[in-house]
């Protein structure tokens, strides 16, 4: 099947078909009519403005441009009324006519005396200019608006109202309880990837295992444990290998043997030969338990073949558990670490560390219609993967929950074929003796169909429920008996005891290295 690719979200580009920003227009006030007024004794009354009007331009439908913002466009602002510096119409003013040597009454004064010629009468004639201040250009209280503006923002950040810069930031409550939301938020350090991955490398070794027999091979990753030179790394990168080479991030090459193997968890322990104490860096453990989702990791490995490499992602989701099928029985991977970190082919066995550059999993599978990465890897938590391997090197069978019970799968076929009372579930063909399911009462002919709140509807989904439980757990069967459903309370023992005869002590049937008669049936019924 073709690679998917994700599509770009459909919208409108920069520039085609963006809806113009709401057009603003300001009608001009009218003017004060011009010329002069005619002459008299007072000045003539300004015509009083008409109140502007506002007129919004509907937007265009369509798709905003988002992030941009317009100018308002064919935005115009009336000037003020009349024109500054124009002369206003003069007024005349008339100097009174004085007759020389005149008293003050006249009275009793011959009318037939000689009178002093009068002098003409004197016009003055003042001229007087009114003129109208300008007002502030629009740009100059514009400045002062933002200087204003300016003032106010520093003003509050210097009392403390306003902070600018924290990594905290206070929300106002939404209603009138007085509390307040504290958001917190840390930017991500871009020199992050650079000491996680100066920590971390030199942990990180690349394996080539080869079958001199058959001439196969392959390349995968590993992770120092220890200066004894045991390394943590899946078991299919060294399955069948009849030889073992490691090379490390010094570029230093060193032969190794197998120590042990848990094949139903995809696990192994090989040792370096020779190498010098002084010149391993064993890798520091986290704690998978811990982990988020949205955590920052880091995947580090030899991705088809380029050893040394690393890529970086999220924590994507937590607790993924599947079951495997393989020429050497069922591989079970529980509470796996989904991360969109690059995990390529080669990249098994390698280190998935956090911000710390603590190893948190051991990359191992991908999920991807081409086989490459496609953003969707899982590692093995690394709290269940160090317990595997330190029972390796301390040379006990790794052991794993135990119910005791041998099972198949129900479908819809072998249901109607058996009259059973439900169409999917883990069927009980057999109850080991002195098995925790045996002292829980469980039953042959018994349907399993959930443990504690997973529903189960497959022989593996029983495998992986008791997986993702330790030792001594106690977890609740949902059991089908007959025509009656019914909850049993089981204690998980341990199947160190039992791997002998079974790669788990909770499978039989349905977990072997073929599937039998009765199985190829159901799953060639499945697939018509």
């Amino acid at each position: 099947m073709d690679e998917k690719y994700p599509q770009r979200p459909e919208g409108t580009a920069a520039g085609e078909g963006t809806a113009s920003s709401p057009r603003i227009e300001i009608e001009p006030t009218p003017q004060a009519p011009q010329g002069s007024a005619p002459a008299s004794a007072s000045p003539a009354q300004p015509t009083a403005p008409q109140a502007g009007s506002v007129q919004a331009g509907s937007p265009q439908a369509g798709t905003a441009q988002t992030g941009t913002h317009a100018a308002p466009s064919g935005a115009s602002w009336a000037n003020p009324s009349g024109t500054a510096g124009q002369a206003q119409p003069t007024q005349q003013y008339a100097a009174p006519q004085v007759a020389a040597g005149a008293g003050a009454s006249g009275a009793g004064r011959d009318s037939r005396s000689s009178q002093a010629p009068s002098a003409p009468a004197e016009t003055v004639t003042h001229t007087v200019v009114k003129t109208k201040t300008k007002k502030l250009p629009v740009f100059v209280s514009s400045l002062a608006g933002l200087v204003v503006g300016a003032v106010l923002v520093i003003a509050l950040v210097m009392t403390g109202a306003l902070r600018i810069g924290s990594t905290n930031v206070d929300a106002p409550a939404l209603s009138d309880s007085g509390s307040n939301q504290t958001i917190q938020i840390d930017a991500e350090d871009t020199t992050l990837a650079e000491a996680v991955s100066a920590k971390a490398l030199p942990s990180v070794v690349s394996i080539t295992a080869v079958n001199e027999g058959s001439g196969e091979g392959g390349i995968g990753s590993g992770v120092i444990l220890d200066t004894d030179g045991n390394i943590l790394t899946n078991y299919h990168v060294i399955q069948g290998a009849t030889t073992i080479n490691v090379s490390t991030n010094d570029g230093a090459s060193y032969e190794a043997e197998l120590v042990g193997q848990d094949e139903s968890s995809d696990l192994a322990v090989i040792r370096l030969q020779g190498a010098d104490a002084s010149s391993l860096t064993p890798i520091e453990i986290g704690d998978s338990d811990s982990l988020t989702v949205g955590e920052w990791v880091m995947a580090i490995g030899s991705p088809f073949g380029n050893e040394q490499s690393v890529s970086t992602g999220i924590v994507s989701a937590l607790y993924r558990s599947t079951a495997m099928q393989s020429t050497s029985g069922t591989t079970i991977y529980a509470n796996m670490i989904q991360t969109d970190a690059a995990i390529n082919p080669g990249n098994s066995g390698g280190a998935l560390v956090n911000d710390s550059g603590e190893l948190i999993g051991i990359n191992s599978m991908i999920e991807s219609y081409s086989g490459s990465s496609s953003g969707v890897g899982f590692a093995i938590p690394v709290n269940y993967a160090i317990n595997i391997a330190q029972q390796i090197i301390d040379g006990e069978t790794p052991a794993h929950p135990y119910i005791g019970v041998t099972v198949t799968t129900v479908n819809a076929y072998s249901a109607r074929q058996n009259n059973l009372a439900v169409s999917e579930g883990a069927y009980v063909n057999s109850v080991n003796a002195g098995s925790p399911a045996e002292e829980a009462g469980l039953r042959e002919g018994d349907i399993v169909t959930a443990v504690d709140d997973t529903q189960i509807t497959s022989a593996d989904g029983l495998i992986i429920a008791a997986r993702e439980h330790s030792i001594g757990d106690t977890v609740t069967l949902t059991v089908v008996r007959d025509d009656e459903t019914i909850e049993v309370d089981v204690t998980l023992g341990s199947d160190a005891e039992v791997q002998a005869e079974s790669q788990d002590g909770t499978t039989g049937e349905g977990s072997g290295n073929s599937l039998s008669e009765d199985e190829l049936r159901q799953y060639l019924e499945g697939l018509m």
